[in-house]
């Protein structure tokens, strides 16, 4: 009996099986915290190419909204809402919206904007009980047609 109480084969083997559940969840989780984060960075370049394609073809909802959705090769990005346009002036804090042929602060006229919307749920690898399962990221952007 003394002696197999002072036995250490087999030590390793034990602590690699206590250890192993622990690591392989560390590695799913920072693999899920990164998709996550390709998902955000996804819905925030369609929304820029969305607004680039705005920039250069002017004010076509179809053609940006083609150009949210062609942006990635994620099928869950959508341009959702769709794209407006809106006439405004430029402030400090961003752009206030005004009607047609107002004169802005400055003596400008208003300028032709366009924002364009993108969404995409991301769904969770594993559910973790304590966190959300799915998560929704939006993204817009602005920019002035003319």
């Amino acid at each position: 009996m003394r002696a197999a109480i002072h036995d250490e084969r087999g030590v390793a083997a034990i602590e690699f099986g206590i250890m192993i559940p622990i690591l392989s969840l560390m590695v799913v989780s920072v693999t899920d915290i990164g998709l996550a984060v390709f998902r955000k960075m996804q819905v925030e370049d369609a929304a820029q190419a969305g607004a680039q394609y705005a920039i250069i073809h002017g004010f076509d909802a179809s053609g940006i909204s083609s150009a949210v959705t062609s942006a990635t090769n994620s099928t869950a990005v959508t341009a959702s809402p769709g794209p407006v346009k809106f006439y405004g002036c430029p402030t400090a804090t961003g752009v206030s919206v005004v009607s047609a042929g107002t004169v802005c602060t400055g003596g400008a006229q208003a300028g032709t904007y366009a924002t364009v919307s993108a969404q995409a749920t991301y769904y969770t690898l594993i559910n973790y009980q304590i966190i959300a399962v799915a998560y929704t990221y939006n993204a817009q952007s602005t920019t002035r047609l003319q």
